[in-house]
Order: C-alpha cells, then sequence, then structure tokens
C-alpha cells in the first residue's frame, strides 16, 4: 500500500511538473509573440456617450476631425514613441475638436482623452486580426462613455482598416511587413488559417487574457 501511495503522489507530482513546463513554454513563447506585435501598434480608442443617434454621430466626426488633424503630424513619426509623443503634444487640441463638435451639435458633456496602455478585445479588420491584450493607445471617452467603441490603427498608418472599409488587402499587408516578422505576421493576418496558425493565436489570446 505504501509503495502504491508512493507511486501515485510521485506520478502527481511529475504530471505536475510536466505540465508547469510545458505551461512555462506556452506562456514565454506567446508573451514573446504578443509583446512583439502590441510594441509596433498605437491603436485609437473612441467611446460614444451612448448609442442614440446622434452621439454615434457625434463619436464619428470626432474621430474624422482629429484623425485629419493628426494624420499629417503621424506621416512624418519614425516609430512608436515618436508617434505618441506626437499624440501627447497635440491633446490640447484634440480637447479643441472635440468640445467644437459638442457645441456645434448643442452638446455639452465631460470628454476624456489620454494616452497611455488600455485593455483591447480581439479585433477583426479587413485582412487581419490583433489578439486580446494591452496595447499603447489614444483613447478619448465621451460623455458617460456608454455607448459603442470605435477602434482603430493609429501607427502604422492604418486607420482607414475597419470592418466597413474599401482599404487594399495589399497596402496594409505592406504596410504590416514593414513591422512585423514572418511568424508574427502569419499570426495576425488572414492568409493563414494553418491549424497550427489558428491554435498559435488562440494560445496568445488566452494566456495574455490570464
Amino acid at each position: 500500500m505504501k509503495i502504491s501511495k508512493y507511486s501515485f503522489f510521485k506520478n502527481i507530482l511529475l504530471f505536475s511538473l510536466f505540465f508547469l513546463f510545458i505551461f512555462t513554454l506556452a506562456k514565454s513563447y506567446s508573451d514573446f509573440i504578443f509583446s512583439n506585435i502590441s510594441n509596433n501598434f498605437l491603436r485609437l480608442h473612441i467611446v460614444a456617450n451612448s448609442d442614440s443617434t446622434g452621439d454615434q454621430l457625434v463619436k464619428y466626426q470626432i474621430r474624422d476631425s482629429i484623425l485629419n488633424y493628426i494624420s499629417p503630424y503621424l506621416k512624418n513619426a519614425k516609430n512608436k514613441q515618436d508617434a505618441i509623443n506626437t499624440l501627447n503634444n497635440n491633446i490640447d487640441e484634440f480637447y479643441k475638436i472635440s468640445e467644437k463638435i459638442l457645441k456645434e451639435n448643442n452638446l455639452n458633456y465631460p470628454i476624456k482623452i489620454s494616452v497611455g496602455n488600455f485593455k483591447f478585445p480581439t479585433k477583426d479588420y479587413s485582412n487581419f486580426t490583433l489578439p486580446e491584450g494591452n496595447y499603447d493607445a489614444l483613447k478619448i471617452e465621451l460623455g458617460s462613455s456608454s455607448g459603442q467603441n470605435w477602434w482603430c490603427v493609429m501607427f502604422p498608418s492604418l486607420c482607414l482598416i475597419d470592418s466597413n472599409n474599401i482599404f487594399s488587402s495589399n497596402s496594409s499587408i505592406d504596410v504590416l511587413n514593414n513591422c512585423l516578422n514572418q511568424e508574427e505576421l502569419s499570426i495576425v493576418t488572414k492568409n493563414d488559417s494553418s491549424p497550427d496558425i489558428k491554435f498559435k493565436f488562440k494560445l496568445i489570446e488566452l494566456i495574455e487574457n490570464l
């Protein structure tokens, strides 16, 4: 009986150590890949005051005005940190733009604008998907910020890419090619739907969400 118990606990210990080893390897891989992906993107996140037609319209007006204003500056950004500095240097202007649009729509709710690191859900774009996790972003919260969100990628310049656009797939892949290696590109693009790539994507989502 003692030998049986010893063997049982030994097997449990070996199994636990094996599981811990596999989990550590998986986490190390996931953290490494996701870090490389997230470190290359600067995102825009706008949250509307509510889902009313008026509040959603204002959200899109603010989006368009801010992107039209900041895009020429971001085109000159040499890297993501340069883009972040550009956003921080223009926050006052973002407030002015947003407040002007609210006034034009006879609205008077508060606005919160910040540049930081925020949690994002998995987001499908026209021909690539960014996994769930934390990304650096410009976040604009309108009023009670209880309405539908809008996301895009500000750096590299992919803000024309969302579920409703007609942005060239080849153009977006060219941009992604310049900031991701082949492994990372295969994970986020929809060109490779092999079981191995799908598993890697789900692994990153799972571990980054722990």
